[in-house]
């Protein structure tokens, strides 16, 4: 027998009861589902067969509830579990230090916000070179577009110096660049060549300058003041001509990593010519910037400047490739020799780029801390021989004219593509970070010896995430071309490396 009814057929006395339903939403006393039973302050009792009916209302309302419960709980078990999009991570660039507006709208199109030195960027962004203080302060999630040390190769009087001494211990392999002498050190050198070939002419170059800035051409060494820093170079006096035109390339190099050494050639770049028709130098027509000076920053001021993709005085490099093979030159060839240029030049500097790179970012292992556009400065002889010029830490983004805009633009494009900044989980990081310093400070409370590291070499995860940032780079290099992608070159970096390492290991006991 049920509750409801052993109260239906009880006897009723004296007591006072009261059954109360309340429905799941609301906590409101239903009063057609309370009875009160025997209520002496009323004074009577409910008839039998209302208290019966009354009761079995309430009970049919429970059951119905509960069966409506169940059966919506078996609809939501059916139904399918909706998930929560991943929110993309939000990225941001301290452009404090950069002039060029290419660079905030490329990385405005990337989603990226722009920030202030002192807060936690991603990725920071100067037309400067990178000190020692910034680069031990940047935490392991971040990025800076210039590799510390790599003012080896893009100082002038610091490249002559790499490559006169590589040229050297390798007199086959470094010959692409034009005898050259760092004054006031090498002036009684440079004196004494002049002596004994009186034909040649000599560029003369500040040793930190850009844009053509304080160049000039002599014949005779007595115009150069003995004193003065300044680069002095043999001037190649025959360059290969276009239409009569003297012209040089600047070749965009992306390098990602030091160590490993990653280093990828942009397809397209700019071909820069001169604006008076070329003539060998003599003492008359020396002073003519226009004639032996191919720099934009100096052309673009001569009346002669010409403004047109196919035949100007600057061009994309695919269009000047076009050209050249409609004259028969190989230019697959050519590329490779300009390959080896680019290679070489940077291995000069590889050791320095690799010492200088682990001791300023000895945390960084999920990600490279640095990666660098250089801009190389090619010319060609008339014997289709490629000559180094200067390398350029920061070459320019202006975007004056439609053909920089188009070079600049996809070329930023590809680079920010590459550098997968969304590879690593910004706010983890940092929250692994704060773990470590609060595990040290526990160690030294507890006694424990700190100077020995926990792990030795990179781990598991750090070596899995830097493979998948190679892959990456692999999968979405664009315009990029990876290099060293000739066997010749793979063979020179192994002999390369090694000699350096032995002429550095000297020259810190006091050779040289």
């Amino acid at each position: 027998m049920n509750f409801a009814e052993d109260i239906a057929i009880s006897p009723v006395q004296n007591e006072n009861y009261e059954v109360e339903s309340h429905s799941d939403s609301s906590t409101e006393s239903d009063t057609s589902s309370i009875v009160k039973l025997g209520d002496h302050r009323d004074g009577g009792n409910i008839p039998e067969n209302e208290f019966t009916a009354r009761i079995s209302q309430g009970t049919s309302e429970i059951k119905g509830n509960s069966e409506e419960m169940e059966a919506k709980g078996k609809r939501d078990d059916s139904a399918p579990v909706k998930t929560r999009k991943k929110k993309k991570r939000l990225l941001s660039i301290c452009t404090t230090n950069c002039k060029y507006d290419v660079v905030r709208r490329v990385a405005a199109v990337y989603g990226m916000r722009e920030v202030t030195e002192d807060s936690a960027w991603n990725l920071y962004w100067t037309d400067l070179s990178i000190s020692i203080e910034r680069a031990k302060d940047m935490k392991r999630f971040q990025k800076v577009n210039h590799f510390p040390g790599m003012t080896e190769i893009c100082r002038k009087d610091l490249l002559a110096r790499n490559l006169n001494r590589m040229l050297r211990m390798f007199p086959k392999d470094y010959n692409f660049f034009p005898k050259t002498w760092c004054l006031p050190a090498d002036y009684g050198d440079v004196v004494a060549y002049a002596r004994t070939r009186r034909s040649k002419t000599f560029i003369i170059k500040p040793d930190t300058g850009c844009q053509g800035r304080g160049i000039y051409l002599t014949k005779s060494l007595k115009e150069v003041k003995p004193y003065e820093r300044m680069i002095c170079q043999v001037y190649l006096a025959k360059p290969f001509l276009l239409d009569g035109y003297k012209f040089d390339l600047r070749v965009y190099t992306l390098i990602t990593s030091c160590d490993p050494l990653r280093i990828y050639v942009y397809n397209d770049g700019l071909a820069r010519f001169a604006t008076s028709r070329y003539k060998e130098p003599t003492s008359y027509n020396t002073s003519n910037v226009f004639m032996h000076l191919t720099n934009y920053a100096v052309n673009k001021h001569s009346r002669l400047y010409v403004i047109d993709e196919e035949v100007g005085s600057k061009r994309k490099i695919s269009t000047l490739n076009k050209t050249l093979q409609s004259e028969g030159v190989d230019v697959d060839e050519l590329w490779r020799k300009i390959d080896e240029v680019v290679v070489k030049t940077i291995l000069a500097a590889y050791p320095i780029l690799k010492h200088s790179y682990h001791t300023c970012f000895s945390t960084h292992d999920l990600t490279y801390a640095c990666f660098e556009i250089l801009g190389f400065d090619i010319l060609i002889d008339s014997k289709l021989k490629p000559y180094l010029l200067e390398v350029n830490h920061s070459p320019s983004f202006h975007t004056d004219a439609q053909l920089d805009k188009d070079i600049k633009e996809s070329l930023l494009m590809d680079t920010f593509n590459m550098l997968n900044l969304h590879h690593y989980d910004k706010r983890k990081i940092i929250e692994e970070d704060r773990k470590r310093v609060r595990d040290r400070l526990l160690q030294g409370i507890n006694g424990k010896d700190l100077s020995v590291n926990d792990t030795v070499g990179p781990s598991k995860v750090e070596e899995k995430s830097l493979q998948e940032h190679h892959k990456w780079e692999e999968e979405h290099m664009e315009q990029y071309v990876n290099v060293p992608r000739h066997s010749s070159l793979q063979g020179t970096r192994g002999s390369v490396e090694t000699s350096t390492r032995r002429s550095n290991n000297e020259n810190e006991g006091g050779g040289e």
